[in-house]
């Protein structure tokens, strides 16, 4: 991905940084000349795993979220933190570690930005098949007070409706993986 071919970052500043986030300010040209000030918030990047047991549930966590100061149903995520760690090594690291599973299969479904209006995360979201139980390994308080929950994948568009899964990283893997399973086609 690159910037559209009229704007230019021209400076840029880092403002702040904050454990494994640092904040920049941006100095960009715009096509008529002008120069505006934009702000970015850089993160190392994450994986998204839904991990699927032979009987079409998806394993899944109910983990206390500091942000919206609740707990969220989400399905396994972890940053890309281990610097030159390729995401499926991370993927497989983050199954272990939150849900205790590990995949014969990490079936690569989509990447996507989560925010890149303000924020440059990138995201790689895989399918987990073949799950087998291995020991977890809470890598953080949260992690080793989370619970997990089986939840059939068909009951994905009632759980969005309800607003029982509001967690936007795990609608699209829940999503992406149901079209996956269906032979649908991938863009």
């Amino acid at each position: 991905m690159s910037a559209a071919p009229d704007f230019e970052v021209v400076g840029s500043t880092v403002l702040c940084e904050a454990g494994f986030l640092a904040i920049s300010q941006l100095s960009v040209q715009a096509p008529d000349g002008d120069v505006l000030e934009r702000h970015v918030v850089h993160h190392p990047g994450a994986v998204v795993v839904v991990p699927l047991d032979d009987d079409g549930n998806v394993v899944m966590v109910r983990q206390w979220r500091a942000a919206t100061g609740a707990a969220l149903l989400e399905v396994p995520a972890g940053k890309r933190d281990v610097p030159g760690e390729p995401p499926e090594v991370t993927a497989a690291r983050e199954l272990e570690e939150e849900v205790g599973r590990r995949a014969a299969t990490l079936h690569p479904l989509c990447e996507f930005y989560n925010s890149p209006g303000f924020c440059d995360e990138y995201t790689y979201l895989y399918l987990a098949t073949g799950l087998s139980r291995v020991a977890t390994n809470a890598a953080s308080a949260e992690e080793a007070a989370m619970t997990e929950e089986l939840v059939p994948l068909d009951a994905v568009d009632d759980l969005i409706a309800r607003r029982a899964l509001v967690d936007a990283k795990s609608i699209i893997g829940l999503l992406a993986a149901r079209a996956f399973l269906r032979g649908e086609p991938r863009g």
